[in-house]
């Protein structure tokens, strides 16, 4: 039984880390000048968007002949996407992303979930419904769903990698996966595949700590993981460095392989660099822009 004490004190836990996070996601937000129709693209709606040189099939209908009057080319009014679109979230609360190698740098979960928030918040201003990948937050606009992902980020996850949720997946929605991708990549893999399977493209977004790409370890060291299952003690760490440096490359490469293959996009953050140029990256790459 769970012990009623412990409980309410996760609980207030929680609550307090709260309204900081989605002050500081509110905040990041803010820094990022969109506009109101920041994810504006071409498709079936009644707004204008803009004009553009007539191409071959387009129909003759859809020419606008007053604008194509005023010169020699023909000119189609384009008309703005107005279906909402679901996008679907997960970010990695395992006990990996609660590490941190210095003490003026956020833990790696503190940046996920300051992005992920924040990339929220932009999806809903635009119109966009928001939610989480599985059946415990179904996809939802307006600033309620803005809390209730807030109080779902906050929640952390006892095992050392977290594995991603893939359950109920919206088909042809977009999706967003952020972790340090370090855990193992079989439900990575599947996850991905299931999604790819119903339409779905998304972007995974890894975290790393600027430590864990350069390995500066020398001499005795003792690695251990966050969450206290895993430890190994050496003597010259400096002898590992290389091996670690190859797998760390192996396994950005299976990660590039895995989003090539199935239409993802794959992006990389380190702690040590701004929550605001990753949040950008994030948003353009998940409206299929550039990076």
């Amino acid at each position: 039984m769970t012990d009623p004490l412990d409980l309410r004190a996760r609980a207030e836990g929680e609550a307090s880390r709260l309204p900081p996070l989605l002050a500081r996601a509110e905040h990041l937000a803010g820094t990022v000048l969109l506009g109101e129709h920041g994810r504006r693209r071409a498709g079936m709606g009644d707004n204008f968007w803009q004009y553009r040189p007539a191409q071959a099939g387009d129909s003759r209908r859809l020419i606008d002949h007053r604008r194509s009057a005023k010169g020699d080319t023909q000119y189609v009014r384009e008309r703005e996407w107005q279906i909402a679109q679901s996008v679907m979230m997960w970010v990695d609360q395992g006990a990996s992303m609660r590490f941190s190698s210095a003490a003026d740098l956020p833990q790696k979960i503190d940046r996920a979930r300051l992005i992920a928030l924040a990339t929220a918040i932009l999806l809903v201003r635009a119109g966009e419904r928001v939610g989480l990948t599985g059946t415990s937050l179904p996809p939802r606009s307006g600033g309620a769903q803005i809390v209730r992902l807030a109080q779902m980020f906050t929640q952390d996850s006892p095992a050392d990698y977290a594995p991603p949720e893939h359950r109920a997946m919206i088909p042809h929605a977009r999706a967003v996966f952020v972790s340090d991708f370090l855990g193992d990549m079989t439900d990575v893999r599947l996850a991905l595949t299931k999604a790819a399977d119903r339409g779905v493209r998304g972007v995974l977004f890894q975290i790393l700590d600027p430590v864990e790409e350069a390995f500066p370890f020398r001499g005795r060291t003792i690695f251990e993981s966050i969450g206290g299952t895993m430890a190994h003690e050496t003597l010259k760490a400096s002898d590992l460095r290389d091996r670690y440096l190859d797998r760390l490359a192996a396994r950005k490469a299976e990660l590039a392989d895995l989003t090539r293959a199935t239409g993802w996009r794959l992006g990389l953050h380190h702690t040590s660099d701004s929550a605001q140029s990753a949040l950008l990256w994030l948003y353009r790459a998940l409206d299929g822009g550039t990076a």
